[in-house]
């Protein structure tokens, strides 16, 4: 089973690509095959260390049974166990989820990124039995916790962290946001769990933990995933500098939608859209339109995805191999 030291580099988090027409109620048949061969492809020609798919950009949750299977099917066969791979199985209740993981631990997945189930809020003891039980049914299958408190209701307390460490061996990683009470966690969990947090604040946990965060994710990955590979990169070996760039840099590419982000419950509401919408822009994937039912995006703020799209895309075209920042576009709007 893969471990939490085997959790290394960058990790890139895919959009599901949907087909034209995807976002009608009666849609059957919407993954586009093609294009996620594609971009698993490039992705790891480009230096992703692992993937993870079908979270919430992923679409997890609106996909249809026989769509969940086709793409599950078509990324881990492209993938070949190239680099490590771990799918989301978020389901409604507990049998559907144990379902998608035993279809998901025969195509040969390393592992899994998994929320709790998704209507009745759940106590923390239930949440405990939950993982422990997954844990105990596949013992092969590496589990991230996916800790996202708004989507599932619950607040992954320290205490949670604790016992799920010691009722689940197969808990191995979680998918994380802020390093509000990291040391904490990790302290509760005798490190054998790693926290992984997102390109944007990979810095502050490696600050904060620097023995356990080998690895952060990126959403933004399917935009290009060159800035935040390097920014692990600079991250992991040391160099200060580069690491710094290449915070701000991302920083500025992600201005535009920070409004939205600083508003939990409108993000909450916008979250695939925002981040379908700024990678379609952006040119380096076509994850294609939103399945609903959320389809629906206010004008105003496709403007700032789309605006944060084409500042990814520049920053990317201003970085080349060997040369480094051939421009810095987020310096100059520093001294606007």
């Amino acid at each position: 089973m893969i471990t939490a030291q085997d959790i290394r580099g960058m990790y890139a988090i895919i959009a599901t690509p949907a087909k034209a027409g995807a976002d009608r109620l009666d849609a059957m048949d919407t993954v586009d095959v093609d294009e996620t061969v594609r971009l698993v492809e490039a992705l790891i020609r480009d230096g992703v260390c692992g993937l993870i798919a079908l979270g919430t950009t992923g679409e997890c949750a609106t996909l249809s049974e026989a769509d969940f299977r086709t793409f599950v099917d078509c990324v881990l066969k492209t993938v070949r166990r190239r680099v490590p791979t771990f799918i989301g199985a978020t389901a409604l209740g507990g049998h559907d989820t144990v379902r998608r993981l035993r279809f998901v631990s025969e195509q040969g997945a390393d592992g899994t990124l998994l929320g709790l189930p998704m209507w009745q809020p759940l106590s923390q003891a239930m949440a405990v039995d939950f993982y422990a039980g997954i844990s105990e049914l596949l013992p092969d299958l590496g589990i991230m916790v996916y800790a996202n408190a708004r989507a599932f209701r619950f607040n992954f307390p320290v205490d949670f962290w604790k016992a799920v460490s010691r009722a689940a061996p197969t808990v191995m990683s979680a998918k994380c946001s802020r390093a509000d009470g990291l040391a904490d966690m990790i302290d509760a969990t005798h490190g054998r769990i790693h926290f992984l947090p997102s390109d944007m604040v990979a810095h502050q946990f490696h600050a904060i933990a620097p023995q356990t965060t080998t690895a952060c994710w990126a959403t933004a990955a399917g935009m290009n995933p060159l800035p935040s590979v390097e920014l692990m990169r600079a991250i992991t070996t040391g160099d200060t500098a580069a690491a710094r760039d290449w915070v701000e840099a991302i920083g500025w590419a992600n201005a535009p939608i920070m409004p939205l982000v600083a508003q939990p419950e409108v993000f909450a509401q916008y979250n695939i859209q925002v981040e379908k919408t700024r990678i379609n822009e952006a040119g380096y994937s076509r994850c294609g339109p939103v399945r609903p039912p959320y389809q629906h995006f206010p004008e105003e703020y496709a403007a700032y995805s789309r605006d944060a799209g084409q500042r990814w895309a520049t920053l990317c075209g201003a970085w080349e191999p060997g040369r480094g920042f051939t421009q810095r576009p987020w310096a100059a709007a520093r001294t606007q």
